[in-house]
């Protein structure tokens, strides 16, 4: 069994455009929630979101690489360039035959599929764009990730709605740790944030019209965010061997399925998860400093998510922190995992905890340390990071600082 570490990070959200920017705005406990702009956005109930603003696409792509580039794949590059060059790998030879990108996303090219839609039915025409399909495909990002930079080993994309990028996670840490490759590019990203793909959200009553306050008796829903969080996972002693900078390690994660609701979390299956990647980790619970939560912000996630905390944790969990960074970038649905690894390593590495902002009043259900408004300075050396879906499909991942 090898052991992985992360040795680049990349993201463009709400919050800034790259890591730096977005770990900046998570210490500072600054929203990225604002209105939302875009075609009709005046006919839905739903006008806030974690949207990239001030974002021209052709500043940075070409003409044909926008005509193939959704949204949600133009993020992903983005992110992608970071992170690799972070990293400081270039993929030739073996490293380039055997690495890999496994990436989730829930929607793919959901702006895609809008568009063409208002094209087809509103506006009457009868021919689209013939690089639709490769457009809107759910695996584009990391097809053309793997081409971008050479990338030829396993490669694929995970949906599993808003665990996605936890479980796409899992997979390209499982492939390093088991020996099936040195390097493997990973993480998730999303792009919902247009009319079709906020009115759908509408539908399902979860959602704020205000603001994202996960854990406060106030909360009144979930809000939707967009972008892309990418990873470099390495073999550690590739790694140790070139002198790249670890940013952490990977050490475990677990899945489990509720097999309940299609919508309504299980504590238990919660529970599971969490209690499954310690045990993965070969960790006890005591070791766990901070839990980046899945924290939506609905009533029926937040106090579900606290009571599966408290059950595996127990007398542990009152020296626990835990903390949901969706209140300040949104839930970035099949992406928000990625983003949210971001707050387990400023964790570890420079001993910040983000807040869980916008809390405002305690709730009896939801009795734990949620890092409320201000982030946090403290000695962390072991992180979680949850994600619970929609079909009760869930995926944790655990690390641990270097």
């Amino acid at each position: 069994m090898k052991r992985v570490v992360i040795t680049g990070a990349g993201t463009i959200n709400a919050l800034g455009v790259g890591v730096p920017a977005t770990l900046e705005a998570m210490r500072e406990g600054r929203c990225g929630i604002s209105d939302l702009e875009f075609r009709d956005v005046e006919r839905l109930s739903i006008r806030i979101g974690g949207q990239v603003k001030d974002y021209d696409p052709e500043t940075i792509f070409n003409r044909q690489q926008i005509s193939l580039y959704d949204r949600f794949t133009q993020f992903t590059l983005l992110a992608a360039k970071e992170a690799i060059e972070q990293s400081g790998l270039t993929f030739i030879g073996d490293l380039a035959a055997h690495g890999g990108v496994v990436l989730g996303t829930a929607g793919g090219g959901v702006s895609t599929w809008d568009e063409n839609y208002r094209s087809v039915y509103e506006e009457g025409k009868n021919r689209v764009h013939p690089f639709v399909v490769p457009k809107l495909m759910n695996n584009a990002a990391a097809s053309h990730v793997s081409m971008a930079y050479n990338l030829k080993g396993p490669s694929y994309t995970v949906s599993t709605a808003c665990a996605s990028s936890n479980h796409a996670i899992a997979q390209a840490f499982q492939i390093i740790r088991a020996g099936g490759s040195k390097v493997m590019v990973t993480g998730g990203s999303e792009s919902m944030l247009c009319f079709g793909g906020v009115k759908a959200w509408e539908g399902l009553r979860v959602m704020s019209r205000d603001a994202c306050r996960p854990f406060s008796a106030n909360r009144n829903g979930m809000v939707q965010g967009e972008g892309a969080g990418i990873f470099v996972f390495e073999e550690y002693e590739h790694a140790k061997q070139r002198g790249a900078e670890i940013l952490a390690e990977v050490i475990g994660y677990a899945m489990s399925s509720d097999a309940a609701d299609i919508v309504m979390p299980s504590k238990q299956g919660a529970a599971r998860a969490i209690g499954g990647a310690l045990t993965d980790a070969q960790i006890n619970r005591e070791d766990v400093g901070y839990i980046n939560a899945h924290g939506t912000g609905t009533a029926a996630n937040d106090k579900t998510e606290c009571a599966a905390v408290a059950d595996v944790f127990g007398h542990h969990a009152d020296r626990l922190m835990i903390s949901s960074t969706k209140s300040m970038h949104g839930h970035l649905i099949g992406g928000t995992g990625a983003v949210e690894l971001l707050a387990c390593i400023m964790a570890l590495r420079d001993g910040i905890v983000a807040p869980t902002i916008g809390y405002e009043e305690p709730d009896p259900e939801c009795a734990l340390d949620v890092v409320p408004n201000e982030a946090r300075e403290a000695k962390v050396d072991v992180a979680l990071s949850n994600a619970f879906a929609f079909g009760g499909l869930n995926a944790v991942i655990a690390l641990r600082k270097v």
